[in-house]
C-alpha cells in the first residue's frame, strides 16, 4: 500500500527533527564535559538537566500519542502541586541553595507548566464542557501566583493562557512561533544589555529595580568571567567559587540567577549557542508537529514563558522544571495515532 504524500512528509520531517534534537542535546552533554576537563568543574548538574529534558520529552512523545488530554492534565496537576510545595522545598533541587526556593523562580516556572499543561489539554479536548473546565482551572492556577509568592509567575502564566485562547482562532502556526522566537531574543538581548550597562540610565535603573541590584551584580560578574575565558568558560558549577558578589553574600546558592549568564560564565560562548540551539530546535519541532495548531502554539507559549523565567532566574536548576518542559514539548510534538495532520498544514 502506498503511503499518502502528506503522511510521508510528516514522518520525514519528524525524523529530521528527532535527529537534530538528539545531536543538539548530545552536544550540550559533551560540551559540559569538555568545559570541565582538566579543571574543578562539576558537570553533573548540566548532565542531569539534559537527561531530565530527554526523559520528559520521550515520555511526552509516547503518552501524547496514547492519551494526550489525560497526560497534559496530569502534568498540569503535578506542576501545580509542586508549585504549592515549592514555597517550602522543591524535590529534585540541584541548586543547593539555603535561600527560599520560591525566590529562585521555581514557583513561576511550575505555574507556567501547570497552566501550559491545562491549556494544552483543553486545546486537545474534543468536548466543549471539558475544554471550558480545563481553561477555568488554568485561569484559577494562574491567578493564584501572588498567593504562592510569585507575581512574576502569575504574569507569565496569564500570558500563556491568553496566547492559548488566541491560538484557538489561528490556523497557521509559523507566525506565532516566529513571534515566540523574537520575544525570547528580545528578553535575552535586554538582559545582556543590563549586565554590560548598555542601556540608558533611566531605563537601566527601572529594570534594576525590578531585577534587584544583587542580581545585576551577579550578572556583571558572569560577564567578567566570559571576558576572561570566552571559549570554555570557568567550568560547570564554578560560578559561586569565582563570583565576588556570590562569595560576599550570605546564604548564596552560587548561581547568577539566569540560565543565560550561568552557561555563559561556566561554559563560554559555545554553551550559550548550544542553549539557543536547543530552544530553536524546540520551535522547529513544534513547527513540524503533526498536532493541531492550537496545541502547538499553546505549548510554544508555555516554553517561551519558561525561557523568559529562566533568563532572569535559576528555574532550570530544578529537575521537575526541566523534566516538565521536556514532557510538554513531547506532548505537543507527538504523532497522532494515524500519523496524519488533523486537517491542516503545519505552516
Amino acid at each position: 500500500m502506498a503511503v499518502p504524500e502528506s503522511r510521508s512528509a510528516t514522518r520525514e520531517h519528524s525524523g529530521t527533527s528527532d535527529v537534530v534534537g538528539t545531536a543538539v542535546f548530545a552536544g550540550c552533554a559533551v560540551w559540559a564535559l569538555v568545559s570541565a576537563a582538566g579543571r574543578e568543574g562539576r558537570p553533573e548538574g548540566v548532565l542531569l538537566a539534559v537527561l531530565a529534558v530527554a526523559a520528559g520529552y520521550t515520555c511526552g512523545r509516547i503518552s501524547g500519542t496514547l492519551a494526550p488530554v489525560a497526560t497534559a492534565g496530569t502534568l498540569a496537576l503535578a506542576a501545580y502541586v509542586l508549585a504549592v510545595a515549592a514555597r517550602h522545598d522543591v524535590p529534585g533541587d540541584t541548586a543547593e541553595s539555603a535561600a527560599p526556593p520560591g525566590d529562585t523562580g521555581a514557583v513561576a516556572a511550575l505555574l507556567v507548566l501547570a497552566v501550559g499543561g491545562a491549556c494544552c489539554a483543553a486545546a486537545a479536548s474534543g468536548a466543549t464542557r471539558q475544554r471550558n473546565s480545563l481553561l477555568v482551572a488554568a485561569g484559577v492556577a494562574a491567578l493564584s501566583g501572588p498567593v504562592l509568592g510569585s507575581v512574576a509567575g502569575m504574569v507569565a502564566a496569564v500570558g500563556v493562557l491568553l496566547c492559548s485562547l488566541a491560538a484557538a482562532r489561528m490556523r497557521h502556526r509559523l507566525l506565532g512561533l516566529a513571534g515566540f522566537a523574537g520575544a525570547t531574543c528580545l528578553m535575552v538581548g535586554v538582559s545582556w544589555a543590563v549586565a554590560v550597562k548598555a542601556l540608558p540610565e533611566g531605563l537601566a535603573a527601572a529594570l534594576e529595580g525590578q531585577l534587584t541590584a544583587h542580581r545585576v551584580l551577579l550578572w556583571e560578574d558572569a560577564v567578567d568571567l566570559v571576558r576572561a575565558n570566552p571559549l570554555l568558560g570557568a567550568g560547570p558549577d564554578r560560578f559561586g567559587d569565582l563570583s565576588p558578589t556570590a562569595l560576599e553574600s550570605l546564604n548564596s546558592d552560587g548561581k547568577p540567577h539566569s540560565a543565560l549568564f550561568q552557561l555563559a560564565a561556566e561554559q563560554g560562548v559555545a554553551g550559550v549557542l548550544l542553549l539557543g540551539a536547543a530552544f530553536g530546535w524546540l520551535l522547529y519541532a513544534l513547527w513540524r508537529s503533526p498536532r493541531a495548531t492550537p496545541v502547538v502554539l499553546t505549548a510554544g507559549a508555555a516554553l517561551t514563558a519558561l525561557a523568559a523565567v529562566a533568563t532572569v532566574g535559576n528555574a532550570l536548576s530544578f529537575t521537575p522544571v526541566t523534566a516538565g518542559a521536556g514532557l510538554l514539548a513531547g506532548l505537543a510534538t507527538a504523532r497522532s495515532p494515524d500519523g496524519a495532520i488533523p486537517g491542516e498544514e503545519p505552516v
